[in-house]
């Protein structure tokens, strides 16, 4: 007892000296950035500057002179940057880069590779293993070529951590692999960089609590890293130590992904030690990933993030922690489990750190076998029954996998191998004569790959940034063939058909490019009877292809305005976007002079048919499943404005172009217009023509030519609206003060009569507080300026809460939801049944009838402080953000 009292007493002087801390760069001792196979020095795109490796002769064993220098044949645009990846360090034999270093550091060595040809070479020619001085083995018989095609990346970083050398030495030998034919190796970007002291305690066995793993004293390669909750941090913005931090979004298992928050950055991050602001930049610690508010739903599901590993090593998972709302010991405790097995139960971050605003992290290890099943890693958190914490949820921030050098001093896997659908695609397409020569190439990749038939490799981060946010595009390495790598399932191959040259060569590799006659025979010809729409870029037919695929096809008006620049946009934007709420697009068509895209087909058609086009025949939809459907549009738009490296502006938000499958889930379609977002931390805008459509369009964009990420949400608050009134955007038959539904809304709203003019066929069904909550909402996006709307992030949050509101009501009154009960003899609304068979609004986080509103105002009744916190204070008193 007097043991644990001291620790306790000592973490709190800890935790008070470390208040006054704030985070601040760390300066390495050594800072080496090569970029290889230069005559100059330069900047990459985070400002970080490179030296060229032949500034000094001496990092070379034999000064450069069995190597060569070379540049790559072709620019792929997915590159963040021209350096280092435009210039290579092709090596014929084994090569040896040497670094005098500090030797009380840990270090990190990072090796970027772009597979390009270089000097004619090839990148099919590059085979090759990565040793260092000390006896480890970093790669081996590792093909770039085979390793980016399988993964459909555009680049690969490996990044390791090596230890502490005494000798204050460190060479990293490049070995090409011996072949019958010729092979070489090569590097385009070298990095060694000094690291301070986190990894010094030994990260605890998961399923023998009784024993560790030394980390201090291990190599290990990075596999994952992920900013939870939070967007993409540049390692410019990393306090010095240059890591990429990444959204953990697509990883995150489950139709229940839970709910994010970000306390911003004036929230004051406390570190309890000047070591442990090294762990994670600020920006981790002010973001969190919870399950949400309610605890029913929480009790019921685990918030689980699963990732492919090599099998056949010990793992290091790191979980980042930080406490953003509650401040007292079993608000809400969580028990931790890695691969399906308990590493910790009962965790307490307030209990952990004793305050909020401090951040922890744990680490556990875990070894995962070389057999079927232990591909992939599985990290689950779920809240204590034990414990009966206030509140039943849990939270995290940042999320860390590390594998460790096994006894004989090796981290290398064999390279992963390419999706079987993905092959059968490609040569689906090719010729008789190409798919030979194709088959062939890839038995002498499996020759070359190794007997070893573990997990595909994943690498570092950059392979997640490459995977996630940069596609793979098209490289012509030979006169006649084309080697095509993209991230989209099934669907995946070339035609020969003609191109009519509207698109770049690059693009055409990013999806499946039909043929004109796959088209016609997709529509027969055509038919009228198939057009299910007419849009600004044309006709929308829907069809079959690959004998039964259904797919939507949309088929560009020649006297359309939208023409070749939307048409190129749609495809370069899509083919980079994958999301549950975004529309996939499988391909596109360009021949005789057309322009065809070819997406997933939406059984359910677009949105505003379900409101108020009752021509089409479609089911009028219930209130909840309309808050549902907003909910998904909202998910979508904010993973374009937070989810990539760089905001994504859609730039035409608006009914028509939310679209709802066959299990009702809404997607965010029609990318054409859309725009990168500023690039630049001091720009706030892109100037740019004003585009849109009329009723949605935001006025300060429409006055200013300046676009934000606020313009979508403006265009937004006119789709709630309209939603809630179900009459459109714009209606010139009106009187003059209700012809723009935004002004009229508004109007409404100021005066309190916005609930006499909500669509009749719903109005019985909205709760009160539901209302207010979703029209306050609604009413803070078409604020005038920009500057006074909600995030993309906040608004999502109001309208679950809206729906959270709607559950504690529903389930007070105690009636069905989705019907009329008023006694008014009209028909039920459609209810829709999502493929679970349950309610579609049940895919929403928080979606019950039980409320967490009593307990959150028991926490207000008890701690008043509590009501600066921005989530909780919408659960006490809900007036909004």
């Amino acid at each position: 007892m007097a043991a644990t009292a001291r620790r306790a007493l000592l973490l709190a002087l800890l935790v008070v000296a470390g208040a006054a801390v704030n985070a601040k760069p760390y300066s390495p001792a050594d800072s080496l950035l090569l970029n290889c196979g230069s005559t100059a020095d330069g900047l990459d795109a985070d400002g970080r500057k490179w030296l060229a490796d032949t500034n000094n002769n001496m990092w070379l064993g034999d000064s450069g002179k069995s190597s060569i220098m070379a540049a790559a044949d072709e620019l792929d645009s997915s590159l963040p940057s021209t350096i280092p990846y435009m210039t290579a360090r092709v090596f014929t034999v084994e090569a040896v880069y040497n670094f005098t270093v500090n030797p009380k550091d840990r270090h990190w060595l990072r090796l970027h590779f772009y597979p390009s040809s270089y000097n004619g070479i090839s990148p099919e020619d590059f085979r090759f293993s990565v040793n260092t001085s000390t006896g480890l083995t970093l790669l081996h018989n590792f093909s770039v070529w085979v390793t980016t095609k399988a993964l459909t990346q555009a680049y690969i970083v490996k990044e390791f951590s090596l230890p502490k050398t005494p000798a204050g030495f460190i060479a990293v030998t490049f070995t090409p692999t011996p072949m019958t034919n010729v092979t070489y190796a090569y590097i385009n970007g070298l990095e060694l960089i000094s690291m301070p002291d986190i990894f010094d305690d030994p990260a605890t066995m998961v399923g023998f609590a009784d024993q560790t793993v030394d980390i201090a004293g291990s190599t290990f390669q990075t596999m994952y890293r992920f900013n939870v909750g939070g967007g993409y941090i540049p390692p410019s913005n990393d306090s010095g130590l240059a890591r990429s931090w990444f959204d953990d979004t697509p990883y995150v298992f489950g139709t229940l992904q839970g709910v994010t928050y970000n306390a911003g950055p004036r929230f004051h991050v406390k570190y309890p030690s000047e070591a442990a602001e090294y762990a994670a930049p600020v920006e981790v610690y002010t973001g969190t990933r919870s399950m949400g508010s309610d605890p029913r739903v929480n009790q019921n599901y685990n918030l689980t993030w699963t990732m492919e590993v090599d099998g056949n090593f010990t793992y290091v998972v790191r979980l980042h922690f930080c406490e953003l709302l509650l401040n007292r010991p079993n608000q809400r405790a969580f028990d931790i489990y890695v691969n399906n097995k308990t590493a910790q139960s009962d965790a307490d971050v307030i209990e952990m750190t004793s305050e909020r605003g401090v951040p922890v992290f744990k680490d556990f290890a875990v070894h995962m076998a070389d057999e079927p099943g232990e591909e992939f890693m599985w990290v689950a958190l779920h809240p204590s029954v034990a414990l009966r914490p206030q509140f039943y949820d849990a939270i995290l921030s940042g999320l860390e996998v590390f594998k460790l050098n096994d006894s004989r001093g090796n981290l290398a896997a064999p390279d992963p191998e390419p999706s079987k659908m993905l092959a059968k695609a490609e040569l689906g397409a090719m010729s008789d004569k190409d798919r030979t020569k194709s088959q062939k190439q890839a038995n002498m990749a499996t020759v070359m790959g190794g007997t070893a038939g573990g997990a595909a490799a994943v690498g570092i981060v950059a392979a997640i940034c490459v995977v996630v946010y940069h596609n793979k595009r098209n490289r012509e390495l030979t006169g006649s063939e084309s080697h095509n790598s993209g991230w989209l399932p099934l669907y995946h191959s070339h035609t020969s058909g003609k191109s009519s040259g509207h698109i770049a060569a690059n693009l055409a590799g990013m999806c499946r490019h039909f043929s004109f006659a796959e088209i016609k025979a997709a529509t027969k010809n055509f038919s009228e009877s198939l057009m299910i729409g007419v849009g600004g870029f044309g006709k929308v037919y829907s069809g079959v292809v690959d004998g039964d695929t259904k797919v939507a096809i949309k088929r560009s008006n020649p006297s359309s305005e939208q023409g070749a620049l939307e048409f190129q946009t749609e495809i370069e934007m899509l083919s980079k976007l994958r999301h549950r709420h975004l529309v996939s697009l499988i391909g596109f068509c360009e021949e005789n002079n057309e322009m065809i895209l070819v997406y997933d087909y939406m059984e359910h058609g677009t949105l505003r048919e379900h409101l108020y086009n009752k021509g089409g025949g479609k089911p009028t939809l219930s209130w909840r499943h309309r808050l549902d459907i907003c909910i998904g549009a909202a998910r979508g738009l904010h993973y374009l404005h937070t989810g990539a490296k760089y905001t994504i502006i859609h730039r035409d938000v608006k009914t028509t172009n939310i679209l709802v499958d066959e299990n009702w889930v809404a997607k965010v379609s029609d990318f054409g217009l859309s725009k990168s977002g500023p690039t630049t931390g001091n720009q706030a805008h892109v100037s740019t023509m004003v585009k849109g459509s009329f009723g949605y369009l935001d006025p300060e964009y429409f006055r200013r030519q300046q676009l934000t990420d606020k313009s979508d949400v403006y265009s937004f608050g006119v789709v709630l609206f309209e939603v809630l009134m179900a009459r459109p955007a714009l209606n010139p038959a009106l009187p003059r003060d209700q012809v723009s539904l935004a002004d009229y809304a508004l109007s409404c709203q100021r005066k309190g009569t916005l609930a006499d003019v909500v669509d009749p066929t719903i109005k019985n069904q909205i709760a009160p507080e539901c209302l207010i909550k979703f029209a306050e909402t609604a009413e803070k996006c078409l604020a005038d300026q920009g500057t006074d709307r909600p995030s993309m992030g906040d608004v999502l949050w109001n309208l679950e809460f809206a729906m959270q509101l709607q559950d504690t009501f529903d389930g007070r009154s105690g009636r069905p939801q989705g019907r009329d009960d008023d006694g008014s003899g009209r028909p039920a609304v459609l209810e829709p049944s999502n493929s679970y068979g349950s309610t579609a609004s049940v895919t929403t986080i928080g979606t019950s009838s039980t409320s967490r509103v009593h307990q959150a105002c028991a926490i207000a009744e008890e701690d008043d402080e509590m009501l600066t916190g921005a989530a909780f204070s919408q659960i006490v008193q809900p007036t909004g953000r």
